[in-house]
């Protein structure tokens, strides 16, 4: 296979960064498989302990976003919202939402990115930490947003009885998502608050 002539970059010409480019194009264009494939393999490389495994925590939380009638970067963000837990355990949330924050609005991002301090909420006073880790983020716009994701589809998301859709469903979704201009305007929609669907009532649901 051909290769460029430089061994560092400073060194590079326009003829060899102008064959790299197609090459990128193409490897940019392969993210959401990478993405799906290290979700999928929360199947079996994941925390001990649960009554499921991380993928399926992922699958019934983006299922409840869809049933809830989200729209696609609310479902998306469910989906892929612990997708650092293998890689980066100690700041899962800020690395789910570097790889979400060219392709969805700012609302959705800051949420997942987040969304590990808004959890603390349900356990943390067990072992005597800070359950209102939260609260620090109180002025922020995106709060509720935050609070209303993790109170309804991400704390919620841990019942091996859930009837929750296969990852093939969410798979469109995914790649859709992916193929969104990087950090464009009208898809960052910096500062707006859309926040989640309203619960259905009773027997709608």
């Amino acid at each position: 296979m051909r290769t460029v002539d430089f061994t560092a970059m400073k060194d590079g010409t326009a003829e060899d960064y102008l064959f790299l480019k197609p090459l990128e194009d193409e490897h940019v264009r392969g993210t959401p498989a990478r993405v799906l494939r290290e979700l999928a393999l929360q199947a079996q490389e994941s925390l001990p302990g649960y009554k499921i495994t991380r993928l399926e925590h992922a699958l019934q939380a983006a299922t409840r976003a869809k049933r809830d009638g989200a729209d696609i970067d609310w479902v998306v963000a469910a989906l892929l919202h612990d997708i650092g837990d293998g890689l980066a355990p100690q700041n899962h949330d800020q690395f789910g939402a570097e790889i979400l924050r060219p392709f969805l609005r700012e609302e959705v991002v800051w949420t997942v990115g987040h969304h590990g301090s808004f959890q603390m909420y349900y356990y943390a006073h067990h072992y005597g930490w800070n359950r209102y880790e939260r609260e620090k983020y109180r002025d922020s716009i995106y709060f509720q947003s935050c609070a209303d994701f993790c109170e309804r589809w991400d704390q919620s998301s841990f019942d091996p009885t859930y009837k929750s859709q296969s990852l093939e469903v969410f798979v469109p979704m995914v790649e859709e998502v992916f193929a969104r201009a990087a950090h464009a305007p009208d898809v960052i929609q910096k500062g707006i608050v859309k926040g989640l669907p309203p619960l259905a009532a009773p027997g709608k649901a």
